[in-house]
C-alpha cells in the first residue's frame, strides 16, 4: 500500500491534470498581476481620487472594496462618488473580462466616453449623475452587449439616435433628467427585452407616443413625466401586458384614456395628472392590482366609475382639479386599503359614502370645493391615522362627527363654508397634534389644544371678544384673526404666546388701550392692529420688540411713539392716528416736545434752583459711591471671573474678560427667543466678535438649554466656508455665551426686505441700498454649498431646521454663511427621518408635512431654501405672496395659472442679461417647494443646479442663459390650506 501513491504518480492521465492545474495557477496568478497594473494605471489616470487610497501594489485587487471579482477575475468596478474629476481613460477595456462599470455621482466631463466601445464584455453601464455634455452618439449600438445603460441626471442634449434600438439586449434604458431638446425615436420599440424606459424631465422636441411603444412587451415601467409630450396616449398602450408603473405625468396630453390601460392585469401604479386629457374615465376596471391612481389637474368629465370600488389594493385615488360629476360609489367607502382619497374641486354632488375610512386606515381625506350634501362619514377616523380633514366649500350639514373628537392624530380640519348645525365635538379641541383649523367658531375650550401653532381664521364674521383661552397657547405662531367683527378690549394676560411670530387683528371693531404686555413677547416681527378703536398710548415695552412690520394705522392712539420706531421704515405705520407726536421727528408727525413747551413752562428761578439742587446731589453721590464700591468691585470682578469655563473651538486674540467686560447695553445689537446678541471689539485692532448671550436667569430653562448643546456640538465640530464660524463658547452655571466670528454686511432679509431690524450677528447701522442679481446669486450659491455640506458630507448628517434668509449672514464681500443651529439636531442615520417633539422654525418656511407630522429629515430644509431662492427672485417677504397666502403658495399659484415667470421677478432689478438666471433660480425654489417631499431635490442638486448656472463655475457648466430647470416642474398638488 505504500507505493500505491507512486504507482499512481506515474500514471500519464494524472500527471497531465497536474501540469494544467499548474498552468492555470500560473496563468491566474499573471492575470492577477495584470490586472493590478491595470487597475493602479486607472487610478492613476484618475487623477489618484482620495477615496480609492486603498488601491495599492501590497493586496490583491480582489480585496479592494470597489473590485468586483469573479473566480479571481475583475469583472466589475463600482466607482460611484468617489469625486472623480477626470475623463473616462481607454485603461479600463484593458480589463477584459469586464462586464459591470458604474461611474455615477461624479464630476466626469466631455462627451460620452466612446472609449468604452472596446470593452466588448459589458452589459452594465452606469454613467449617471455626471457632467456629460452634446449627443449620445449614433454609433451606441457598438456597445452590443448591453443589458443596463444608465445616463441620466447628466447634459446630454439633442436627439437619441435611432441606432439604439439596435442593442436588442437591453433591459433597463435610464435617459431622464437630461437636456435632450431634440426627438426620442421609434427604434426604441424594437427593444423587445426592454423591462424598464425612463425618458421623463428632458425638453424633447413637442412629440407624441410612439405607437411603436405597445412593442414592448416586456415592459413594466414607462416614464415620460415632463417630456413635452402631445397628442393622444395611443391606444397601442393598451398591448404592453407586463406594464407595472405608467407616469406620462406634467405633458400636454389630450383626448381620451385608453380604455384599455384599465385591462392591463400588472398595471399598479398609474400617474396622468396634470395634462389635458378629456372626455370620460373608462368606466370598466380589471387591473386589481392598481394600488395609485392619479388623473388630478386635468379636464376630465363624467363620473367616477364604478369599478373603483372592486381594486381591493387601492391605496391612493387622486382625482382633484377635473370636470367630474355625480356621485361618488358607495363602494369606494368600502375599499380595505384607501389611504388618501382627493377629489376636491370638481363638480361632485350627492351624499359622501357613509361608510368611508371604517374599513380602512384611512390618513388623507380632501372633498373639498364640491357639491355635496348631507352628513360628513362619521368613521373617518376608523383607522386611527386620519391627519387630514378638508370638506369646506360644499353643502354638507348636520353635526360634525362626534368621532373626529376622538381622532388623536389629525393635524388639520378645515369645514368652512357648510351648512353645519350643532356644536364642535368638545374633544377636537384637546387633539394633542392640531396644527391647522378652519372653522367657523372660536370656542373657550381652545385654551386645551395645546399644540397648536398656526390659527387662521381671516375673513369671516367672528363677533364678541377674543376668547381669552387663546392666549395659552405655547407653540403659536402665528394668530389671523384679521377682518371679522370682534369687540372689547384684547386680553391682558398674554405671558404664553412666547412662539408667537406674527399677529394680525386688523379690521375689526377693538377698543380699549393696546396691552404693555405685547412688550414680552420674544419671536414676534409682524403685528398688524390697524382699522381698530385702539386708544391711549402706545406702550413704551413696545421699543423691546424687534419688529419688522409694524402697522398701528386707523385707531385712535394718543401720545409719543417709541423711538425705534421713528425711521423710514415705519413711514406707514401710524397713519390717521390725530393724536400721535414724536421726539425727533422722522416720519409725518408733530413734535412731543413742541407740545410739551407750549402747554407747560416753567419760571427760570425756579429751573435754577432744580438744577443746582441736582447737580449737587449728583456730585455727593460719585464721590461717596467711588470709596465704597472701588473695593467691592475689585472682589467681586475676580470672583465671578473664576465662575466661567472657556472652551476654544479655534486660536483666539481675546479672552473671556475682555468678552465679560463688554456685555453692556452699549454693545446690545439684537435678541430674540433664546438671548441678546453683542458686538464686542477683539483685541485686534478693528475687528469685532458677534457674542450670544443665552439663559439671563438663574434656573436654566431645559428648552434652551438643548438648544446651547446643540449650537455647540454642531458648530464647535464643522468647518466649512459658508457656516458661521464659532470661535468659543463661555459658560457659567446660570449663563452662557456664544462667541462668533462678525458679519460684517449682517443677515440677508435685511438687505432684500429693507427693514430695519437688528440682525442675530450684526449691526443695526448699516444704509441698504438694493441688492444687485449677481451678488443675490452669489449668496445663493454659499447658501447652498453649506447646507449641502450639512447634509452630505458631514459624517453625521445635520438638519438645521430653522433655515430662513435671517439666518444667512453675509461678510464684507457678501459671501453667505449659515447660522443659528439652536433647532438643528443631528441624525444618527442619514436620510432616517427623526420625530421631534413640536413643530419648530418660522412660519412661511415651514414645509407643509412638518406641520402635519413633525417627522423630519433633510426634505423640509430643502423647503426652507426653497423659499430663500423665491425671495432672492421675487424680492418678496416670506409671509407676503398676498393678503392670504404665503411665498411659496403665491409662487405655486403663478406657476398653475401660466402667468410668466419675468412677471413674477423683482421688478427693481430685472434686466435683460439676468433674466434666464432669475428664472432659473424661481424655477428651483418652486421646486424646492413642491408640497410632496420626495420631489424635492437634495441640496447636492440644489447646489450643483446653481453651480452649473454660474458663468464662472468649472469644467463643464452650463450659463445662465442655457440651464433651465423648468422641466422638472410636476407633481403640482392642491397648496392653498
Amino acid at each position: 500500500m505504500s507505493k500505491l501513491p507512486l504507482q499512481f504518480l506515474k500514471t500519464p492521465l494524472l500527471l497531465s491534470i497536474l501540469v494544467l492545474v499548474s498552468l492555470a495557477f500560473q496563468v491566474i496568478s499573471q492575470n492577477v498581476n495584470t490586472e493590478k497594473t491595470i487597475l493602479l494605471n486607472l487610478k492613476q489616470q484618475l487623477g489618484n481620487p482620495p477615496s480609492i487610497q486603498s488601491w495599492n501594489s501590497s493586496s490583491s485587487p480582489c480585496d479592494w472594496p470597489e473590485v468586483i471579482c469573479v473566480e479571481g477575475t475583475v469583472a466589475g468596478l463600482e466607482l460611484d462618488d468617489k469625486n472623480i474629476t477626470e475623463t473616462i481613460p481607454a485603461t479600463v477595456c484593458d480589463l477584459k473580462y469586464l462586464t459591470y462599470l458604474n461611474l455615477s455621482w461624479n464630476y466626469i466631463p466631455g462627451g460620452f466616453p466612446k472609449v468604452l466601445y472596446d470593452c466588448t464584455k459589458l452589459d452594465y453601464l452606469d454613467l449617471s449623475q455626471n457632467y456629460f455634455v452634446g449627443p449620445i452618439p449614433d454609433d451606441i449600438d457598438k456597445l452590443s452587449s448591453l443589458k443596463h445603460i444608465h445616463l441620466e441626471g447628466n447634459n446630454f442634449t439633442g436627439s437619441i439616435p435611432p441606432r439604439i434600438g439596435n442593442l436588442t439586449e437591453l433591459q433597463t434604458l435610464y435617459l431622464h433628467q437630461n437636456q435632450f431638446n431634440g426627438t426620442f425615436p421609434k427604434e426604441i420599440g424594437k427593444l423587445s427585452n426592454l423591462e424598464e424606459l425612463a425618458l421623463a424631465f428632458n425638453e424633447f422636441v413637442p412629440s407624441s407616443i410612439h405607437v411603436e411603444f405597445g412593442q414592448l412587451k416586456k415592459l413594466k415601467l414607462l416614464w415620460m413625466r415632463l417630456a413635452n409630450l402631445i397628442g393622444e396616449i395611443p391606444e397601442s398602450l393598451s398591448n404592453l401586458s407586463s406594464l407595472e408603473h405608467l407616469d406620462l405625468v406634467g405633458n400636454d396630453l389630450e383626448g381620451k384614456i385608453p380604455d384599455g390601460l384599465f385591462l392591463l392585469k400588472n398595471l399598479t401604479y398609474l400617474y396622468l395628472f396634470q395634462n389635458k386629457l378629456s372626455g370620460e374615465i373608462p368606466q370598466r376596471v380589471e387591473t386589481l392590482n392598481l394600488t395609485d391612481i392619479d388623473l388630478a389637474m386635468n379636464q376630465l368629465n363624467g363620473s367616477i366609475p364604478e369599478d373603483f370600488g372592486k381594486l381591493k389594493k387601492l391605496q391612493l385615488l387622486s382625482l382633484f382639479e377635473n370636470h367630474l360629476s355625480g356621485e361618488v360609489p358607495p363602494s369606494i367607502g368600502l375599499l380595505p386599503a384607501l389611504t388618501a382619497f382627493k377629489v376636491f374641486t370638481n363638480n361632485l354632488s350627492g351624499v359622501l359614502p357613509p361608510k368611508m375610512g371604517l374599513y380602512s386606515r384611512l390618513e388623507e381625506f380632501d372633498v373639498s370645493t364640491n357639491q355635496f350634501r348631507g352628513q360628513l362619514p362619521e368613521n373617518l377616523c376608523a383607522g386611527g391615522v386620519l391627519k387630514g380633514v378638508v370638506a369646506s366649500e360644499n353643502r354638507l350639514s348636520g353635526q360634525v362627527p362626534q368621532s373626529l373628537g376622538n381622532c388623536n392624530s389629525l393635524h388639520s380640519v378645515q369645514l368652512y363654508s357648510n351648512n353645519f348645525s350643532g356644536e364642535i365635538p368638545a374633544g377636537i379641541w384637546t387633539v394633542f397634534n392640531m396644527t391647522y383649523l378652519r372653522l367657523s367658531p372660536i370656542p373657550p375650550g381652545v385654551s386645551s389644544w395645546e399644540k397648536l401653532v398656526v390659527f387662521k381664521a381671516s375673513n369671516n364674521l367672528f363677533s364678541g371678544e377674543i376668547p381669552a383661552e387663546i392666549t395659552s397657547l405655547p407653540y403659536l405662531s402665528n394668530l389671523l384673526l384679521d377682518g371679522n367683527q370682534f369687540s372689547g378690549q384684547l386680553p391682558s394676560k398674554i405671558t404664553s404666546w412666547k412662539s408667537l411670530t406674527s399677529l394680525n387683528l386688523s379690521r375689526n371693531n377693538l377698543s380699549g388701550q393696546i396691552p404693555n404686555a405685547f412688550g414680552s413677547l420674544p419671536d414676534l416681527l409682524y403685528l398688524d392692529l390697524s382699522q381698530n378703536h385702539f386708544s391711549g398710548e402706545i406702550p413704551p415695552e413696545f421699543d423691546q420688540l424687534k419688529l419688522i412690520f409694524l402697522n398701528l394705522s386707523s385707531n385712535r392712539l394718543s401720545g409719543k411713539i417709541p423711538d425705534q420706531f421713528d425711521n423710514l421704515a415705519y413711514d406707514n405705520s401710524f397713519l390717521n392716528n390725530s393724536k400721535l407726536c414724536a421726539v425727533n421727528p422722522v416720519l409725518n408727525l408733530p413734535d412731543c416736545y413742541t407740545k410739551l413747551r407750549d402747554s407747560k413752562k416753567l419760571p427760570s428761578k425756579t429751573l435754577a434752583l432744580v438744577l443746582v439742587f441736582t447737580v449737587t446731589i449728583f456730585l455727593v453721590t460719585i464721590i461717596v459711591s467711588l470709596f465704597m464700591v472701588r473695593d467691592y468691585q475689585r472682589k467681586k470682578a475676580k470672583r465671578d471671573l473664576a465662575a466661567w469655563k472657556l472652551t476654544s473651538f479655534q486660536r483666539l486674540d481675546f479672552t473671556e474678560a475682555n468678552i465679560l467686560a463688554s456685555l453692556t447695553e452699549n454693545n446690545l445689537i439684537g435678541s430674540g427667543g433664546s438671548g441678546k446678541v453683542y458686538r464686542i471689539a477683539s483685541n485686534r485692532a478693528g475687528d469685532f466678535v458677534a457674542v450670544k448671550r443665552i439663559w439671563n436667569n438663574d434656573k436654566m430653562d431645559h428648552k434652551l438649554e438643548k438648544e446651547f448643546a446643540a449650537e455647540v456640538q454642531i458648530l464647535g465640530t464643522i468647518r466649512h466656508a459658508n457656516i458661521v464660524k464659532l470661535l468659543c463658547c463661555i459658560s457659567s452655571e446660570s449663563s452662557k455665551l456664544l462667541v462668533y466670528e462678525y458679519m460684517e454686511n449682517q443677515s440677508l432679509d435685511r438687505w432684500l426686505h429693507g427693514r430695519n431690524r437688528s440682525s442675530s450677528m450684526g449691526t443695526s447701522s448699516v444704509y441698504h441700498s438694493v441688492l444687485d442679481w449677481p451678488t443675490r446669486f452669489q449668496i445663493a450659491i454659499g447658501a447652498a454649498q453649506g447646507l449641502c455640506y450639512m447634509h452630505h458630507d458631514c459624517s453625521t448628517p445635520i438638519i438645521h431646521r430653522d433655515v430662513k434668509s435671517s439666518n444667512i449672514l453675509l461678510d464684507s464681500e457678501f459671501q453667505a454663511r449659515i447660522a443659528d443651529f439652536g433647532l438643528a439636531k443631528m441624525l444618527v442615520k442619514q436620510g432616517e427621518a427623526h420625530t421631534m417633539s413640536a413643530v419648530a422654525g418660522s412660519f412661511g418656511y415651514i414645509a407643509p408635512e412638518y406641520a402635519y407630522t413633525t417627522r423630519v429629515n433633510e426634505k423640509i430644509d430643502v423647503y426652507s431654501f426653497g423659499v430663500v431662492l423665491l425671495e432672492l427672485a421675487t424680492g418678496r417677504e416670506p409671509n407676503s405672496g398676498d393678503e392670504h397666502t404665503s411665498l411659496a403658495e403665491w409662487a405655486w399659484q403663478q406657476f398653475g395659472q401660466g402667468k410668466p415667470v419675468v412677471d413674477c421677478l423683482d421688478q427693481e432689478i430685472k434686466e435683460p442679461c439676468f433674466l434666464q438666471q432669475m428664472t432659473t433660480v424661481f424655477n428651483l425654489g418652486l421646486i424646492c417647494t413642491h408640497s410632496l417631499p420626495s420631489t424635492r431635490p437634495s441640496m447636492k442638486d440644489v447646489s450643483e443646479i446653481l453651480r452649473r448656472c454660474s458663468p464662472d463655475g468649472n469644467g463643464e457648466k452650463k450659463t445662465g442663459a442655457e440651464f433651465d430647470v423648468a422641466p422638472l416642474l410636476g407633481n403640482v398638488t392642491r397648496l392653498s390650506i
